[in-house]
């Protein structure tokens, strides 16, 4: 079966709607809504069809059509491929679009946090996220070291912003997320408690417990703050144990995306 390719040459065709303005953040958020989301990059879109999500349309440079792989399968399922000049592509998207593909997909309801508590051995649990490239750095790196699922506080950045997603190439669109409500939010850490998740807070604090030294139980949600503040007092009192990754004295602490990947990697490490 061959797709049959769509070319566009006029920027403002309204068929390429989805991929405008993709550097304005707050037309993105009115476009998107929690309908839509944008994914850029060959690697990305893999992740995106294994995902799942419906994907609504394709826009590809034309030195791109050779390598997509997605044609035939895009084709069975009706979905549109545009192929237009990197010069419409820029003015529609408002910048250079260096990758030269890029899809638009419809977003889908996420799993509760009852959901994610009930049926995950390790969680990642995220406070005050703001950063999507953090954020994306974070998904990278559940989904590497085999973190089931993550739940995000009522303030944490949209985990399907077009950055977040760019960072975590794609994995974070296969990483069950749950975003706690402002009422669930304050009882978090007694939930996944009574779900049976023994909860670690993760912080540079020189009292709390070296990382090495402890042996991971079978279930255990992780939790990590934002650059900069971290977890507030309220979940630092409220999780099992308090726990720091021992660094040099003379640095003065890691990303949250290196933090989190390495608290992956040690409470996995017998998975």
């Amino acid at each position: 079966m061959t797709h049959p390719i769509l070319t566009i040459d006029d920027a403002s065709d309204q068929r390429l709607d989805d991929y405008r303005f993709l550097n304005d953040q707050a037309f993105r958020r009115r476009y998107e809504g929690h309908e839509t989301f944008i994914v850029e990059g060959f690697v990305a879109i893999d992740r995106l069809v294994e995902s799942g999500h419906d994907v609504r349309s394709v826009l590809l440079a034309p030195s791109r059509v050779e390598r997509f792989a997605h044609l035939e399968r895009f084709a069975a399922d009706g979905v549109p491929v545009y192929v237009a000049d990197r010069r419409v592509i820029a003015e529609v998207v408002g910048f250079d679009l260096h990758r030269g593909v890029i899809a638009s997909a419809e977003r889908r309801t996420h799993p509760s946090v009852d959901d994610v508590a009930s049926t995950a051995s390790h969680l990642a649990v995220l406070e005050g996220l703001n950063d999507a490239e953090n954020l994306g750095a974070i998904a990278r790196a559940a989904r590497a070291f085999g973190i089931d699922a993550m739940i995000i506080d009522p303030t944490c950045t949209d985990p399907y912003s077009r950055r977040t997603v760019r960072v975590s190439m794609g994995e974070v669109l296969t990483l069950p997320i749950a975003r706690a409500g402002a009422g669930e939010w304050p009882h978090i850490a007694e939930l996944l408690c009574s779900a049976g998740l023994e909860t670690w807070a993760m912080t540079p604090s020189p009292d709390a417990d070296d990382l090495w030294t402890l042996d991971p139980p079978p279930r255990l949600a992780a939790f990590l703050g934002a650059e900069g503040p971290g977890l507030g007092d309220a979940t630092l009192a409220g999780t099992d144990r308090r726990v720091r990754i021992p660094i040099r004295a003379d640095v003065d602490s890691l990303n949250v995306g290196q933090a989190a990947a390495v608290t992956f990697a040690a409470i996995t490490r017998h998975g």
